[in-house]
């Protein structure tokens, strides 16, 4: 991981209306480097990272990349700056094939028509580089499992070589083996130097693949600790900013 961060967000606010969403968080992003962001419900975790991926606009606050500052107007502008997102409800199609899901809207062409052979042969190599098993890229998505569904949006997202993924709850709803896979594909995406930002309840995923965790509290990042300096317990207390140590920043 280089000296300088991939990104970095500075004292980024966010309303709606009279609610206040974001207060002023800050958080940083290297290259490489897989970074879990945590709080409970309404702290305002997924506002944030709808805030990097373009689909909200901050108030105030500074979003920088690779040192530049930006500000995204749309989805589109955070996507060219290669900022992907994987939201909870996958968006997936369940009544197109895995490589149609892969590639919708940009569908390889021959002349005026959609070169499916193309299109296939691309999305089995795309799976293989991330070690995804389907039977065929020819399977309806909803004939798949929730974790090779989880596997096709993540690759999907990777496919437009994004050098920022995040993941917003990729395991939820998944079996044991189906996390296992999940993490695994986070792994591999961060080992070919993607930032990779993971927002989970499952605390026990964070241990296994990421190097730093931000905390996140009634819309303020409190706490940034890497996760060799952590255990559970020490991570939920920071979560709920029970104990004496956070008990007099709360009152």
């Amino acid at each position: 991981m280089g000296d300088q961060p991939l990104v970095t967000l500075k004292g980024i606010t966010k309303s709606f209306g009279a609610v206040q969403s974001l207060r002023g968080v800050d958080l940083t992003l290297a290259p490489g480097e897989v970074l879990g962001l945590v709080g409970d419900n309404g702290a305002g975790k997924s506002t944030l990272m709808k805030v990097l991926a373009g689909a909200v606009q901050h108030d105030a606050g500074q979003i920088t990349i690779d040192g530049r500052e930006v500000r995204f107007a749309s989805p589109a502008d955070a996507r060219r700056e290669r900022i992907g997102i994987v939201y909870q409800d996958l968006a997936l199609c369940d009544t197109l094939d895995v490589a149609s899901n892969l590639f919708l809207g940009r569908e390889p062409r021959k002349g005026p028509f959609i070169d499916r052979r193309a299109m296939h042969e691309k999305a089995a190599e795309t799976l293989s580089d991330l070690h995804v098993r389907v039977k065929s890229t020819y399977q309806e998505i909803g004939h798949l499992s929730g974790g090779q569904r989880q596997a096709v949006a993540i690759a999907r997202a990777v496919s437009f070589k994004p050098r920022v993924l995040i993941l917003d709850e990729p395991t939820a709803a998944l079996a044991v083996a189906e996390v296992r896979q999940v993490l695994a594909m986070i792994k591999d995406v961060a080992a070919q130097g993607v930032g990779v930002i993971l927002i989970t309840h499952r605390l026990q995923d964070l241990f296994e693949v990421c190097d730093r965790i931000t905390v996140m509290y009634e819309g303020r990042s409190v706490e940034d600790e890497p996760v060799s300096d952590l255990d559970i317990e020490r991570l939920v207390a920071m979560i709920t900013r029970s104990g004496s140590e956070h008990t007099e920043e709360v009152a």
